[in-house]
């Protein structure tokens, strides 16, 4: 017992220290240290834990996090054969976890800065695997919504150990009958709250898509309840997250984006961004570049590029990748197709088929520096500069269901304790 004598008292002196801080010191101190080291500190006394659970330390944390350039994290999300292979054929999903990791995203490494092995919703996906909406100021978006209908939607902050379930939301198959339905996810600056978007789309008698308005839902975090938005919606129809292998929205100055597209008398598949400001809850719209093919974009991504948004269309009857940005975001005349990626040669090891087809690399992120996350057909993750178009192989092999996002570690949520759920 003695032997633990000199621990024990070197503790209690660190203690001792840092109780002896003067409190206005102690908050520009605790905002430097990792997310790991300011949770144990809310165990040291119960100021230290109201200081650290004060909604205004959460925010001041999180500006000084996102501010920090040396400190540049991409979230992955990955999902090992087995457990892909489960929810392709349906079957029933044994030990294997969807994977999140942290790594540094800098010019010199790629190496990983964490992961977070306690995935506390394995086995509970109606499909297996869960939908990545996004990821927002260290939370991440979780929606079970592949291939069916399901309402089973997730806020968690694996950097705190803490989730949202969210109720179920007011539109679904008993009360909407058959529909189309887009999820987004962001924050509203103003009013400090998180915000889940449904954009639902009836398909029930004589509907034609694209003719009438979607219904549109918003859950709030800081009321904790869906509520169905008022203000006028275009007319259009969103894409289906059956496309699981495409970025469906992008939050980009305090707005969401998704691509839709409507009729008119002179075009059948009229495409366009429809933006939602999660202020002021209003629509917009932006047009998208005119193309002679009416389903050229049929199948693009959308993503945050700085502080504008890009698309990604894959180009199938070309065998390209074309990469769209709108340089000026304030000009929807200022889109400009900033490059096109060849599709990828089948192996010289492997005899062609007839039915073959180039496999064109797809898109997952973009990185602080502007270069582009690639996932080839053999699902290596690469990272492409699309100035000089030199690529590095980051060393990570993808899945049907890779996801990768920028990430920035956060207490959001250690402010909700009656509302989040620790594990």
């Amino acid at each position: 017992m003695s032997d633990n004598l000199p621990e024990v008292s070197k503790s209690l002196i660190e203690e001792a220290m840092w109780a002896s801080l003067p409190p206005e010191l102690l908050p520009h101190i605790l905002i430097r240290l990792p997310v790991k080291s300011i949770i144990k500190f809310t165990s040291v006394c119960k100021t230290w834990k109201s200081l650290i659970q004060n909604p205004s330390f959460i925010s001041t944390h999180l500006l000084h996090s996102s501010n920090n350039n040396n400190n540049n994290l991409l979230l992955f999300r990955l999902c090992p054969k087995p457990l892909a292979k489960a929810v392709k054929q349906r079957k029933r999903i044994g030990d294997e976890k969807e994977v999140y990791a942290l790594h540094w995203d800098d010019n010199t490494n790629f190496h990983q800065h964490t992961t977070f092995d306690d995935f506390p919703f394995h086995g509970e996906s109606a499909t297996g695997v869960f939908r990545v909406v996004g990821t927002c100021n260290g939370l991440i978006c979780l929606a079970d919504d592949l291939y069916t209908y399901a309402y089973n939607f997730i806020l968690w902050n694996p950097c705190v150990q803490k989730h949202v379930r969210l109720p179920q939301p007011n539109f679904s198959f008993m009360t909407t009958g058959p529909y189309t339905a887009a999820v987004g996810f962001g924050f509203d600056s103003k009013t400090n709250d998180y915000k889940v978007v449904r954009f639902v789309t009836p398909e029930y008698g004589d509907f034609k898509q694209g003719e009438s308005p979607p219904k549109v839902e918003v859950y709030s975090l800081a009321t904790g309840k869906w509520r169905v938005v008022t203000a006028h919606c275009p007319k259009c129809a969103v894409r289906d997250t059956l496309l699981a292998c495409l970025r469906l929205q992008a939050f980009v100055n305090g707005a969401l984006h998704l691509v839709c597209y409507k009729r008119t008398q002179e075009i059948r598949f009229l495409y366009f961004v429809l933006v939602f400001d999660l202020e002021d809850e209003v629509f917009r719209e932006i047009p998208l570049p005119k193309h002679s093919d009416m389903l050229y974009w049929r199948w693009v991504s959308i993503m945050a590029f700085g502080n504008s948004i890009a698309l990604l269309e894959p180009g199938y009857a070309n065998h390209t990748l074309d990469i769209w940005v709108l340089k000026n975001y304030a000009d929807a005349s200022s889109w400009t197709k900033i490059i096109s990626l060849n599709a990828q040669a089948p192996p010289q090891d492997i005899s062609m088929p007839f039915h073959y087809r180039e496999k064109i690399p797809s898109a997952k992120a973009f990185r602080k520096s502007g270069e582009v996350i690639l996932e080839t057909y053999k699902k290596r993750l690469l990272s492409q500069n699309l100035e000089t178009q030199e690529v590095k192989d980051l060393g990570v092999t993808g899945s049907k269901y890779s996801f990768v996002d920028p990430y920035v570690e956060s207490l959001v949520l250690l402010d909700k304790p009656d509302l989040a759920i620790t594990y």
